[in-house]
């Protein structure tokens, strides 16, 4: 098993982009009526257009590896609370109350949350690119 560990990094960020990119493709579903959808949801309506804002902007933050601990800790509350309100009340199991994707996606970005965004993250990038900017800042008066 150890030499999984070398890519597990890897294996992180690729997740990371899947679930990412499929949170946020519900949330174009919900708020456009793409992708499958009868129709938008109504701009403003609880819960809906809400859940629907919140699966599209966190599913492109993890996506992207940008905020990925807060993005992936929002998306998984919402998504317990999906699972806990519209769920639980057709059946405790996911199984039998068609809860499934909610619960898939609160443990999952509730890893993310733990684990952090892996490899191919532009959040680092854009770090090391602040830094590098402040350093060259720094020695810029330093000379003069």
């Amino acid at each position: 098993m150890h030499r999984l560990d070398a890519t597990r990094d890897y294996a992180i960020g690729l997740f990371r982009v899947v679930i990412g990119f499929l949170f946020a493709c519900h949330g174009v579903k919900t708020l456009f009526g793409l992708l499958g959808a009868h129709s938008p949801a109504p701009v403003g309506a609880w819960p809906g257009w809400w859940a629907g804002l919140i699966q599209l902007v966190a599913g492109a933050l993890v996506l992207l590896g940008i905020g990925t601990r807060a993005a992936a800790l929002i998306g998984s509350g919402s998504m317990a609370y999906a699972y806990f309100t519209v769920h639980v009340p057709l059946g405790l199991f996911p199984i039998e109350n068609g809860g499934e994707a909610s619960a898939m996606f609160c443990w999952a970005f509730l890893i993310l949350a733990f684990t952090g965004p892996g490899r191919f993250a532009l959040g680092g990038a854009l770090s090391a690119l602040r830094t590098g900017n402040s350093r060259q800042h720094r020695i810029a008066d330093v000379r003069s």
